[in-house]
């Protein structure tokens, strides 16, 4: 009471003769003592729950994380799952530029051709196959994309052999744990602020549950899409391509080596004439500096020669 009581409180026990160390024992006293705890423990039990609340969203998408990626680590083959990954990923990618139920007129097929091949690898001639057959429609259409881009990469996995199964697991292993740690960190930071809705009159933890299932949902949609682009993109190099690029490294280090052993050539001969070269030719950078043996005479000082005249006006005379 003494440290943390208002001005007033410590004025009024003072005035009442309270010694120091001596107990505070009065109802009233005791009572306010309760009613602050209970709201202290009543406060910190309601952020306990909403935490607990906030966390079981996140445990419901972490137990389906955890379960999917179980599962592929304890299947060997996971080509039935790459399949099923296309062909929604496809669809829905198609959805994008032919919308369902709509006309031949909505239909955006240039966009949907480049966009094949940017995002795929895919040339299809999808134009050439409307204009050829007035049959075609959106579900026969669907259907005809997804089995072309389906073929090109049964023909890829052929050339491969098995490896390509496990080359497959890994990659769809790693690009689930990278994406789902970016998910983590987007729903962290969702946390951190969804208190302010509550000023706009919604209830906080209502909208993080509906955000946290759509950025969910957004991350099962990214995962399928990132494999299916991933493994679309990968280039099998044929033996033949594998001899030119060698053939071209073996150049670039015969070059190399040939430009290392000019340059070691030009500077042996350089030595060379250097050291074949006359004492007066040599630059004058190699001669051996001039050292004076007597100490030097100066000016003003008595000339050697004994003359008796300074140094100035007798044989250091200028001119």
């Amino acid at each position: 009471m003494r440290i943390f009581a208002s001005e007033k409180v410590t004025n009024l026990m003072r005035r009442l003769g309270m010694e120091e160390g001596e107990a505070i024992e009065h109802r009233m006293v005791s009572n306010s003592i309760e009613k602050a705890q209970r709201k202290v423990e009543g406060r910190n039990f309601d952020i306990r729950k909403q935490l607990l609340e906030y966390d079981d969203v996140a445990n419901d998408q972490r137990q389906i994380i955890y379960q999917r990626r179980n599962e592929l680590m304890e299947a060997d083959d996971i080509s039935e799952v790459i399949a099923d990954m296309r062909e929604a990923v496809v669809n829905d990618f198609i959805s994008t530029y032919i919308p369902p139920q709509s006309v031949e007129e909505q239909w955006d097929i240039p966009g949907l051709e480049q966009s094949l091949q940017v995002e795929f690898g895919e040339s299809l001639p999808i134009q050439k196959w409307l204009d050829e057959d007035k049959s075609l429609y959106e579900e026969t259409l669907r259907a005809r994309v997804t089995e072309k881009i389906a073929e090109s990469y049964e023909r890829k996995s052929t050339e491969v052999g098995p490896n390509m199964r496990v080359f497959e697991k890994q990659i769809t292993l790693q690009i689930l744990d990278n994406l789902w740690k970016e998910n983590l960190s987007q729903m962290d930071s969702l946390r951190q602020g969804i208190g302010l809705r509550g000023y706009a009159g919604k209830n906080p933890k209502q909208e993080y549950k509906r955000e946290a299932f759509a950025i969910f949902e957004e991350l099962l949609q990214n995962i399928q899409f990132e494999v299916i682009k991933f493994l679309s993109h990968v280039k099998i190099q044929q033996k033949d391509e594998l001899d030119a690029i060698e053939r071209k490294r073996e150049e670039e280090m015969k070059k190399e080596q040939k430009i290392m052993t000019h340059q070691s050539a030009n500077l042996m001969d350089d030595s060379a004439q250097q050291q074949a070269a006359p004492q007066g030719q040599r630059p004058a950078a190699q001669q051996a500096p001039f050292v004076r043996e007597e100490q030097k005479v100066g000016r003003n000082e008595p000339c050697p020669c004994g003359s008796g005249k300074k140094f100035k006006q007798c044989h250091g005379k200028l001119g």
